[in-house]
């Protein structure tokens, strides 16, 4: 249960931020909240991650359905996978589904954390990286601890 509400969370929350940043800022817009560090800026992606794949958004709705029904699967799949990779695998959902609904509804994907350094990205984006990470952690512990003769 706990599996599905954080990625419920992280879908509403992002969908719920996108939403605030359609109405208030215009496309190619920025709002700096953090002079030269951080700003807000509106921009639409119809491709992947540092807009791979521009105008290809059909397919990647179809990529993301995949992505969506296999974390689905491994959280069901696997006993004792540990909590990190459980909340691991529930903020790849919520951003993935956050990210499917843009393409489907909006038929690109709503982006705004503006970093300067790197390319715009939404909290979605985030939590599908999050989620990665600690995946990935986890698996690293396991083998560590599993491979630890003491």
């Amino acid at each position: 249960m706990l599996f599905y509400l954080i990625a419920l969370s992280v879908l509403f929350i992002d969908q719920v931020i996108k939403f605030i940043v359609e109405r208030s800022i215009l496309v190619g817009q920025s709002v700096h909240l953090i002079p030269g560090l951080l700003s807000l800026t509106h921009v639409r992606n119809t491709g992947a991650a540092f807009s791979l794949f521009t105008g290809f958004s059909p397919y990647l709705a179809l990529v993301s359905f995949i992505i969506i029904l296999g974390v689905i699967y491994l959280h069901h799949s696997f006993l004792k996978k540990g909590a990190r990779i459980d909340i691991g695998l529930a903020l790849v959902l919520g951003g993935s589904l956050g990210n499917l609904i843009d393409r489907l509804f909006r038929f690109q994907v709503v982006d705004y954390l503006d970093i300067h350094i790197w390319p715009v990205f939404n909290l979605a984006d985030m939590m599908i990286n999050l989620g990665v990470l600690l995946i990935i952690i986890q698996l690293i512990r396991k083998e560590k601890d599993a491979s630890d003769p003491h």
